[in-house]
Formats: C-alpha cells, sequence, structure tokens
C-alpha cells in the first residue's frame, strides 16, 4: 500500500512544459477516459497496445490532481487493513484481491525504467515502522502477509529500527524489499508520453459538460466539441465536476502537503542511513531523502484545502521532534494535492451500467492500484476479463458531504492525538525498563563487590512451615 503525496522530486521542465491540446472538433473512439491522472493514462496506454482507438479528456493539465502531487512510494496493499479486508470477501478473494495490487506494483516497475522514462530514479525498499512496541503483532502479521498472501517482507527489531533511522521515537519494523519509489511527477508524464506514443489521444484544458450513457455508443460533451465512444471511463478524483457530482460525492476530498528541505549536508546522513520511504504504522510520518542530502516529508491530512505555505513551519517542527540532531531545519519548497478517500477504503473499480466506468477513490491507495484498476478494466473491455468484479463488495457509498468532512477532520484529529499518546506511553515504558536494568546492575554489582550474593525474597513463614508439613 502505498499512499498518495505531493511530490517535490522535480520541477516542470522542457519533456512537461509543452503545448497543450485542445478537443476543439467532434470526435470518434472506442473508449474515452475522463481524467489524465495514472489510473486514466494507464487505460488509455493499455488500450492503445491492444488496438483501441482511446481519447483521454482532461479538465485541466495532465497530473494536475493527486497524481502529479505524490511521494512516488509504491508497495502492494490497500488502506483496508488485511483483517478488515478478509472479513468483507472471504479469505479466498482476500488473497486474489491482494495478488492484483502486487501485479500493479510490478506493472509500475515495467514502466518506470530509464529507458522509458529518463530520470524517473527508481530506489529499492519500503520501512514500515510502529509508534509503540508491538512485536507480537509484528510476527502474526509477517506470517500473514508472507505465507498466505505470498508478498516478501522482513521483520526487523527494534535495534535494527534505529540503528538506520536514527530516532527513539520508532519501535519494530516491516521491511518490503521488494517495494520502491520513483519520481511521481515524472511517472505521470512519462505514462502520458508512452500512451501517445502508443496512440491515444489527450486533449488538456477541455473539461466534460455532460455525459449521456444511454445507448451503444455514448455522447460526450465538452465545451468546443463533441465525442461519442462506446465506452467511458471516469478516472477522475474529487474534481470530477458537475456531470459527475454524483460520483464526486463518494469521495472524500483530503489533502495532504509535503515540504522538502533545503540540503542538510552530513547531519541528514547521520540521521537517517536508510535511503528507500520510511512510513509509520499510524499513517502520521511518511518521508524519505531526496536528491542526496534532502528531506521530503509528508504532513498529516486535512480535509480542508488551505495554502500550502502554512504547513511549513508545523512539518519543520515535526521534523525537530522525531530527529532533534537534526536541529532547525530550512525548508526550501512546500507543495500540496487533494485526494478522493472512500468510506469503506477501497478503490472504486468496476462497471457503473453497461459501458460506463469507473476508476476512482485512491486515497491512501498509491500508484499501484491505481495501475492495477486501470489494467483490469481494459482487459474487461478488450478482453473479457471480469475480475473487476472482486471489487464489487465495496460499492459507491456517499461520504457525507461538508458534515462527512468535518466528521473526517475530526476522525483525523483524534487518530493523531490517539498515536501521539500511545506513542509516549511506549517511550515512558521503555525508559522505565532501562532504568529498573540499571538499577538491577547496579545492585548486582554492590552485592559482588560485597561478598553477598543477590538477595532474594524468601517465602513466608507459614508457606515454609507448610511445605515440611507436607502440606
Amino acid at each position: 500500500m502505498s499512499e498518495t503525496f505531493p511530490s517535490a522530486t522535480t520541477r516542470p521542465d522542457s519533456a512537461i512544459i509543452r503545448e497543450r491540446q485542445r478537443l476543439s472538433f467532434d470526435l470518434d473512439a472506442d473508449i474515452c477516459v475522463v481524467g489524465a491522472g495514472v489510473a486514466g493514462l494507464t487505460v488509455a496506454l493499455e488500450a492503445a497496445r491492444l488496438g483501441a482507438s482511446v481519447a483521454v479528456l482532461e479538465g485541466r493539465h495532465v497530473g494536475w490532481g493527486a497524481s502529479g502531487h505524490q511521494l512516488g512510494t509504491v508497495m502492494p496493499g490497500y488502506n483496508l487493513p488485511i483483517g478488515d479486508l478478509i472479513a468483507r470477501v472471504g479469505f479466498e478473494d482476500a488473497r486474489e484481491i491482494w495478488a492484483l495490487s502486487r501485479q500493479g506494483a510490478e506493472y509500475v516497475r515495467s514502466n518506470a525504467t530509464e529507458q522509458l522514462i529518463p530520470g524517473i530514479a527508481l530506489s529499492e525498499g519500503v520501512l514500515e515502522v510502529s509508534n509503540v512496541d508491538a512485536g507480537d503483532q509484528l510476527i502474526s502479521r509477517l506470517q500473514m502477509l508472507s505465507e498466505d498472501f505470498e508478498t516478501e517482507v522482513e521483520g526487523w527489531q527494534v535495534e535494527r529500527v534505529r540503528d538506520e533511522v536514527r530516532t527513539g521515537h520508532y519501535f519494530h519494523g516491516v521491511y518490503y524489499p521488494r517495494a520502491f519509489q520513483i519520481d511521481g511527477r515524472k511517472y505521470v508524464h512519462g505514462l502520458a508520453a508512452l500512451a501517445r506514443r502508443a496512440g491515444a489521444r489527450i486533449f488538456e484544458d477541455t473539461p466534460v459538460v455532460s455525459i449521456d450513457s444511454s445507448g451503444v455508443r455514448k455522447r460526450i460533451v465538452t465545451p468546443s466539441a463533441r465525442l461519442r465512444a462506446s465506452h467511458v471511463v471516469l478516472a477522475g478524483n474529487v474534481h470530477l465536476g458537475a456531470p459527475l457530482q454524483r460520483l464526486s460525492e463518494t469521495l472524500l476530498p483530503v489533502w495532504r502537503y509535503a515540504t522538502v528541505t533545503a540540503p542538510l549536508g552530513e547531519r541528514l546522513k547521520e540521521a537517517i542511513r536508510f535511503q528507500g520511504s520510511v512510513m509509520d504504522s499510524d499513517g502520521v510520518d511518511h518521508f524519505r531523502i531526496v536528491n542526496g542530502d534532502r528531506l521530503m516529508w509528508a504532513s498529516p491530512e486535512t480535509t480542508w484545502a488551505a495554502r500550502p505555505q502554512r504547513f511549513a513551519g508545523a512539518i519543520a517542527r515535526r521534523i525537530r521532534t522525531i530527529f532533534p540532531d537534526l536541529g532547525d531545519v530550512e525548508i526550501a519548497e512546500v507543495f500540496g494535492g487533494a485526494t478522493g478517500q472512500t468510506v469503506h477504503g477501497m478503490p472504486q473499480i468496476g462497471q457503473l451500467r453497461r459501458g460506463l466506468w469507473v476508476t476512482s477513490g485512491f486515497g491512501r491507495q498509491g500508484l499501484n492500484t491505481s495501475a492495477m484498476s486501470g489494467q483490469l478494466i481494459v482487459r474487461s473491455i478488450l478482453v473479457g476479463d471480469d475480475r473487476w468484479r472482486l471489487f464489487s463488495p465495496f460499492e459507491l457509498v456517499w461520504a457525507g458531504g461538508p458534515t462527512g468532512r468535518i466528521a473526517g477532520q475530526l476522525v483525523g484529529l483524534w487518530g493523531r492525538g490517539a498515536s501521539a499518546a500511545a506513542g509516549a506511553l511506549a517511550r515512558y515504558r521503555e525508559r522505565a525498563r532501562a532504568q529498573d536494568d540499571i538499577r538491577d546492575a547496579r545492585r548486582l554489582k554492590a552485592n559482588l563487590q560485597a561478598g553477598t550474593r543477590p538477595q532474594t525474597r524468601r517465602p513466608p513463614a507459614g508457606a515454609e512451615r507448610g511445605k515440611n508439613e507436607g502440606v
């Protein structure tokens, strides 16, 4: 599972800034994709590779939304915990759904090469750390991931975690050696370039005004042209707009902001040796080293939009709290992006009615899930693969409107507060145990110097007498 975050590993360059083509003429296509994010562009690329004619309609520009503002972490899994997934769909279907997420990660890896997308900067390994001392839970989770869900994982003891990430805030960890991270911005624009080369047509600054999904050929109206297609794939986010308002209302809009520090030099290497992504199990911290000596750090979520710069100070204070040896860090850049989260914690994948498809709800899901969803829909349309039905139990659910956003914000605040309290208690207990060990060592040393054995508690006299009397 990988979450969606703002990306600052690259800035727009000559490969990204290009003349945008608007749809200004009527057009027919086999498949019309609404939204030029990772999911929509995956649909376009795979359908074009299989010989279908594809038109992508994007209201602003490629990667404008969440897909263009992400940390680029790619790992298997979903926002819904495995136990809850099994309870919802059963063990066998849960295994198959999880396998699809692994395949999605491998699909991203197959595209994220320097040959296909120059400058993609792929690096290996993701470490999920715990805010509390949860060794027993770690063992059972590792067994399930490795044995039942065929995922390559390693359990890291506290000492190893703290050797790689030098802070006392984290305890045990789960290491995913096959997970990886890439430059997320370059990936989405590279995906668009691959889709164009395969024959897909991408029209930017072309919002959808209305969709008539009745009949065999669907009708899509834009401000300056009309398009007809046999299939329409809704691959947008919370910004789908008025024509798709009912679909947008099934997503809770969530904003997350990220910073990139100024160069930190050798002190960053002393604080963080791990070169992959690090995320905590409570979804509070998510960070990694970029460009050798800078730290990219994502903030907690909020259900209300704000100026990204407002979060710079809070993130700098969080970095100082977790890594006090770094001292005060200078924030060089701040980025923000909105994602759409579902009520049930799983993506929206499937057919709403004949020829009308949805691939959305990827907040807290990650690049692998977006990619997998696009593949599933194309294979169903062109090959007859019906595995998208595995996601049928996760129907469209209204997200609650403004009330849902308030509730989501309160739940997030409560969750972060509970995480902080649990972490503080775990660290207090750890210090208390360490102090007890020091006292015991001192007492033993004093007894040895005095030539006496350590005193042990004697049983009560009555108990000893009862034993001698055969009681």
